[in-house]
């Protein structure tokens, strides 16, 4: 869709859009940059929304599991958050789960190993 197919669409579903403000909706939108907005970039724009909203979503939960702010899950967070989810863990048991996604072998979850283990 071009500019003004896209400002004749908005106008026939009841919409007002000045000529500039379709113009800069269809420039934000063609991700190939060819001056029109297909399936492809709406769907490229459509998915990486999904991926922002996954992102913060992941970023909530990791701060559910972190200890103090530490940017890491340690065996003891990871213990602690189980217990309040009603599954309890020793702390060895804790380890032995955060080894299987620890990365940099440094015995924590950082927030790019969680993401990891999440997707």
């Amino acid at each position: 869709m071009e500019t003004g197919g896209y400002h004749q669409c908005v106008g026939k579903m009841g919409g007002e859009l000045s000529a500039m403000d379709a113009e800069t909706t269809i420039k934000f939108l063609d991700l190939d940059e060819d001056g029109s907005v297909k399936l492809e970039d709406f769907v490229k724009f459509v998915e990486g929304g999904e991926e922002e909203e996954r992102e913060k979503d992941l970023k909530e939960a990791f701060k559910m599991y972190e200890m103090e702010e530490s940017c890491c899950i340690t065996p003891k967070s990871l213990k602690r958050m189980l217990s309040r989810l009603g599954e309890s863990k020793t702390i060895d048991e804790c380890r032995i789960m955060i080894s299987h996604f620890d990365l940099n072998g440094d015995g924590v979850l950082n927030f790019d190993e969680f993401k990891v283990m999440m997707l």
